[in-house]
């Protein structure tokens, strides 16, 4: 068996694991570290069949003790999401397996297919993408399940926003204070919860008449139910640190171009859009790594506190 990179070894107990879920004939003949994840570790793996021809699998594994202990549950919903998009137009991996108390591996774990294409977060290709992430979101949003998913959760609060250093203290004083309100009323919709350009994959090639195209959509562990603007609010966080404040300002209005509908008060949506931009003063250097890691090594820490500054106050000003 071929590592593509060091760490990308399976262990033991997992590597028997996803020997018990192949076809007949089947053997893992190589494996593949997939970087961008925060959350988990997440591995490509080669499987080779008896009479010729292969096929690309997925493992993601929990290993930090944070993630761990919540494992069970993102693995129990990403699981139900996956069988969930299976019967719609969404494209999502299939499910393969799944151990969520790690019973047989050595971490939990899900197995799932591979999906053709990549992820465009260079700030020239992904301008063009911004409308086929806004005909995405609300395809995600029309979906019906039979059995609605848990309700959305947001861990933000006014006391934990972190301020970035040198901004403007009145202009985030009073976007803590928009989300010191209640929250606004909302018609819940199916939400992928962490939507954005590092979780779609696209089809760029140069040669394709219709331009690029998505591929599919990743990373459905927050699968969830709430308010549309949420996941619109998140991806134009985002779009707003990968391009500048504008983008993330526009994806919204790309989003009802697309057939979307968001909150019709304007301070409802301010709420959704504030949120989730303060949500991000907390974890900036977690959110920042993976970007760098796929080539934007431009986007240092204090580069991305000082656009999440920006689009903040955009957003104020936007409202004012």
């Amino acid at each position: 068996m071929t590592n593509h990179d060091a760490a990308g070894a399976v262990r033991p107990l997992t590597l028997a694991w996803v020997g018990r879920h192949l076809d007949a004939g089947e053997r893992i003949v190589g494996t593949e570290v997939l970087h961008g994840g925060v959350t988990a570790e997440i591995r490509r793996l080669t499987v080779a069949a008896r009479g010729g021809g292969s096929r690309a699998l997925v493992l993601r594994s929990y290993v930090d003790p944070f993630y761990v202990e919540h494992a069970e549950d993102l693995l129990h919903r990403e699981t139900a999401a996956l069988t969930l998009l299976a019967g719609t137009g969404v494209v999502a991996p299939e499910l393969v397996a799944v151990d969520p108390i790690a019973a047989q591996c050595e971490y939990p774990s899900l197995l799932m297919t591979h999906l053709a294409g990549r992820t465009v977060i260079d700030d020239g290709g992904l301008e063009a993408c911004v409308p086929l992430l806004a005909r995405q979101l609300v395809a995600i949003h029309a979906v019906r399940p039979a059995t609605r998913p848990r309700d959305y959760v947001t861990l933000t609060t006014a006391d934990t926003v972190v301020v970035p250093r040198g901004a403007d203290a009145a202009v985030w004083a009073a976007a803590i204070d928009v989300i010191r309100g209640p929250v606004p009323p909302f018609a819940g919709r199916f939400l992928h919860r962490d939507f954005h350009p590092g979780n779609v994959l696209f089809d760029v090639t140069p040669s394709g008449p219709a331009g690029p195209r998505i591929t599919g959509v990743v990373d459905w562990a927050g699968a969830s139910w709430g308010p549309a603007d949420l996941d619109v609010a998140h991806c134009s966080t985002n779009l707003a640190l990968l391009l500048g404040p504008e983008w993330g300002l526009r994806f919204a209005e790309a989003y009802e171009e697309a057939g979307g509908v968001l909150a019709a008060d304007a301070s409802e949506r301010l709420y959704w859009q504030v949120r989730d931009g303060l949500a991000f003063s907390e974890e900036v250097r977690v959110a920042s790594q993976p970007w760098r890691e796929a080539g934007r090594t431009e986007l240092t820490t204090r580069a991305v506190e000082e656009r999440l500054d920006a689009y903040v106050t955009a957003l104020l000003n936007a409202a004012s």
